[in-house]
């Protein structure tokens, strides 16, 4: 099973205070088996050492780099697939979308993935399925 993670999910993991954080860490205990493949975005990367940094520090940052990052496979977006997504988040014209989110499902489906890891109700909204 191919497996996409969203910030969401990443921050969840590494926030003791958050909500999801036990339901987070049950999830990647479930997912993280050799079978699975999981892949982010870079974009989705910026997103969350951005907001990793912004909310629980530097050292947050570090353990997100250094322990779950040799975890993930990377998906690079490319200039058509970021101009795709500008384009939904544009035509969604809905201020709680983040282009991020746009990218993000465009990502999923040029490369036929079915599930994803996160909090975020906008990926049920476009048709994946939130794995829980």
């Amino acid at each position: 099973m191919i497996v996409f993670i969203d910030t969401s999910a990443f921050f969840a993991l590494l926030d003791r205070e958050d909500a999801n954080n036990r339901k987070a860490k049950t999830i990647l205990d479930k997912i993280l088996i050799p079978q699975n493949t999981l892949i982010t975005s870079n974009y989705v990367l910026v997103e969350s050492f951005s907001l990793l940094q912004h909310r629980l520090g530097l050292q947050a940052v570090r353990e997100f780099h250094e322990d779950m990052l040799p975890l993930i496979n990377i998906e690079w977006v490319n200039k058509s697939t970021h101009q795709s997504g500008v384009s939904a988040l544009l035509a969604a014209s809905r201020r709680k979308l983040s282009l991020v989110d746009c990218v993000s499902f465009e990502v999923m489906r040029n490369m036929g993935i079915k599930k994803v890891f996160t909090f975020d109700p906008h990926f049920e909204e476009q048709g994946f399925v939130i794995i829980s």
